[in-house]
């Protein structure tokens, strides 16, 4: 089972949740009463951190197409 922490919590003891994430349980952080992260021990979640590393292509303009011609039923210039 996941231990729970407040955010304030854990900045006064941090070492002592790191030491607990160690020894392989991973931490749920509140802010309040929301989840808002999860520490897990280094390696656990290997899939998540290999997406991050992995590196992205870089896309220039010729890349994209573009977008198809918007076409009205009803002349828009009218209206204004």
């Amino acid at each position: 089972m996941d231990m729970t922490v407040g955010i304030a919590e854990l900045k006064s003891r941090l070492s002592y949740y790191l030491g607990l994430v160690r020894d392989g349980r991973p931490v749920t952080v509140l802010d309040r009463t929301r989840p808002v992260a999860r520490i897990v021990p280094y390696g656990a979640m290997a899939s998540p951190v290999a997406v991050r590393e992995r590196k992205v292509k870089s896309k220039t303009l010729a890349d994209f197409k573009p977008l198809p011609r918007l076409v009205l039923p009803k002349d828009i210039m009218r209206y204004l």
